[in-house]
């Protein structure tokens, strides 16, 4: 993988700028970006949705019963590590929020660490089918991830198969 450290927060995120979240050495925990309309159906989510299937139905399920909403998390413990679906846009129709971005993601690494969870990977949330510009949801992750050293997240920018 192509792999690209930032300066001023070395240790709390590392960009990528291709490769494939699921294939990141050492890293067994996973977020994305979820609309809260139950709907995993196009990019990364349709990989989540693969690769997680019980995970799949019991967000499915907090959605249908409004119990996953806009600034969420739903962590799945899938045994070896956590899935962390972060309620970043109300439906699949809509852009995601900046706003429910910043407070998922303080609750997931509020989560992690407690937990004690060094590393988690995940895609540019919030840009491509979020509809966000893509260096407006850096400087909140950047922003947020500021506050939980030991915790570092691996962004992959562009998703590759190799």
């Amino acid at each position: 993988m192509n792999l690209k450290k930032i300066g001023n927060i070395d240790d709390m995120i590392t960009y990528i700028e291709s490769g494939d979240i699921f294939k990141i050495d050492d890293v067994l925990n996973y977020a994305h970006g979820c609309n809260c309309s139950g709907a995993m159906g196009k990019g990364i989510a349709v990989q989540f949705k693969k690769k997680f299937p019980e995970m799949y139905k019991t967000y499915r399920n907090l959605c249908v019963e409004k119990k996953f909403n806009i600034g969420d998390v739903y962590i799945h413990n899938y045994g070896i590590g956590y899935v962390f679906n972060l309620g970043t846009q109300v439906s699949w129709r809509t852009n995601a929020e900046l706003q429910a971005i910043e407070q998922s993601l303080e609750k997931m690494l509020l989560f992690a660490s407690e937990h004690k969870i060094k590393k988690i990977a995940l895609p540019k949330i919030g840009s491509g089918l979020g509809g966000l510009k893509w260096q407006d949801v850096k400087v909140v992750l950047e922003q947020v991830a500021s506050q939980y050293s030991g915790i570092t997240l691996f962004i992959v920018e562009n998703f590759e198969d190799r």
